[in-house]
């Protein structure tokens, strides 16, 4: 019998690389939205270190600087919880790439199980006529 071989062998390799495709996109999504929630948690901590370095410091110029830095620190929190909020949304939609992905390349992998159990099923079946006329033969 001959050798099995999946039609669409070429149309699966391609969706894997897509799929691939679709994995790396994802992982750089989520590595920017790692790196934003980085930058808000530096935020929260500088906020912190000011606030504590402040306490019972009553000097005018002091006070100022502090108030003049939490606004920028603050600023600063609103423009990244902005670039937050569309790194989800990337996500998102980069998972939703994905996902699409591995139901194509899903459907296909079975598809070729289930040629390669048919082929399978075939050649055992050729193998036992083959058996049967040897043994008559005989």
């Amino acid at each position: 019998m001959k050798k099995f071989t999946f039609e669409l062998e070429n149309v699966l390799e391609f969706r894997n690389f897509e799929k691939q495709q679709a994995e790396g996109e994802l992982a750089k999504a989520i590595a920017v939205e790692n790196e934003i929630n980085e930058n808000l948690k530096k935020i929260a901590q500088n906020y912190a270190a000011v606030k504590a370095s402040m306490k019972g410091n009553l000097d005018f110029e002091d006070v100022m600087a502090q108030s003049q830095y939490n606004n920028l620190l603050e600023q600063q929190k609103e423009e990244l919880l902005k670039q937050l909020t569309q790194a989800k949304l990337v996500t998102e939609q980069k998972r939703e790439v994905l996902r699409e992905c591995m139901k194509k390349t899903t459907a296909l992998e079975k598809l070729k199980e289930k040629q390669l159990d048919e082929w399978k099923q075939a050649a055992d079946y050729e193998e036992a006529e083959l058996l049967d006329e040897v043994k008559n033969k005989l």
